[in-house]
């Protein structure tokens, strides 16, 4: 689910999210890799990967202020995923 980023962008931080179970991890990755592209704007982006067990959200920004505010996007989206699958697997 990854896009391309510009890679002339000054800021990057590497959110990474380790999950008991492959499984979890996927349905995480699937909830907000759909986002990828879709909330990008001129001074940042994203891209979600996984690597078995864990998520990574690469951010990148032209801008600190643009990096913070994608940091705080991308940290929302992924808790409110969690909290989806945590309710999910108790029904």
């Amino acid at each position: 689910m990854a896009e391309s980023v510009d890679d002339d962008a000054p800021h990057h931080l590497s959110l990474q999210f380790e999950y008991d179970t492959e499984e979890r991890a996927r349905r995480v990755e699937r909830s907000v890799g759909v986002e990828v592209g879709e909330i990008d704007d001129a001074r940042s982006a994203a891209t979600v990967t996984r690597d078995a067990q864990t998520v990574e959200v690469r951010i990148e920004a032209t801008d600190l202020v643009a990096l913070r505010a994608g940091t705080n996007t991308w940290s929302r989206l992924l808790a409110v995923a969690e909290r989806v699958e945590d309710v999910a697997s108790q029904a």
